[in-house]
């Protein structure tokens, strides 16, 4: 998929499918920023990562490079990413940056920083492969509270997309924990291989 693509040159994670610019549960504007974010000044930090956090999304451009190399070379990521083996540095931060503008360029979608309370804690979106939509969703080790919330956002967003008819997640087999994605209503499909790594592939549909 377009994420495994994505990841050789960055990270493998999560992925689900579809979507539109400006879904309601997202309260996005057309270009996928969110029109404001509350409690932008407070600190984020693990042991907040209850309902009252804030998530929104906001494009990539929005958030410091050195963050997101701060990010992506955390070594607990390489855990569950099997294609996450280069160095992450400002550079290279700023050509993935670059090559999900063109995304959403090119698609009028693609993928955004997530923040809690403001506080950049991920990254994540669509981003077309073919006729379908992949969702990727990579967050820093200590906001992995946050990923059901998340994820049920991203769905609820795809399922105000009539262009969606359902969503697809690709998964590292090391990601034992499947019981989540299951419950959500997802069911494997099968497994694909890319540059030597194994992938389970998952479908949720959303009509």
């Amino acid at each position: 998929g377009s994420e495994v693509k994505e990841l050789k040159e960055a990270c493998p994670a999560t992925v689900i499918k579809k979507v539109r610019p400006g879904a309601p549960s997202l309260s996005l504007n057309p270009t996928g920023n969110a029109p404001s974010v509350t409690g932008a000044g407070r600190q984020w930090t693990p042991r907040e990562t209850t309902l009252k956090d804030d998530i929104t999304f906001v494009r990539l451009t929005e958030v410091k490079l050195s963050e997101i190399a701060d990010h992506m070379s955390d070594p607990r990521l390489a855990e569950h990413m099997p294609l996450l083996t280069s160095t992450w540095d400002t550079d290279v931060a700023a050509g993935f940056v670059a090559k999900k503008e063109d995304c959403w360029a090119r698609d009028g979608l693609g993928h955004w920083a997530l923040l809690a309370d403001g506080q950049y804690v991920g990254w994540g979106g669509f981003q077309k492969e073919g006729e379908e939509w992949d969702f990727g969703l990579v967050l820093r080790p200590e906001a992995f509270g946050l990923g059901r919330r998340i994820a049920i956002k991203a769905i609820e967003f795809a399922m105000a997309d009539e262009r969606i008819p359902f969503v697809t997640f690709l998964l590292p087999p090391s990601r034992k924990n499947l019981g989540a994605l299951r419950r959500l209503g997802a069911r494997q499909i099968g497994e694909i291989e890319y540059d030597g790594s194994v992938f389970l592939k998952f479908r949720l549909d959303t009509e």
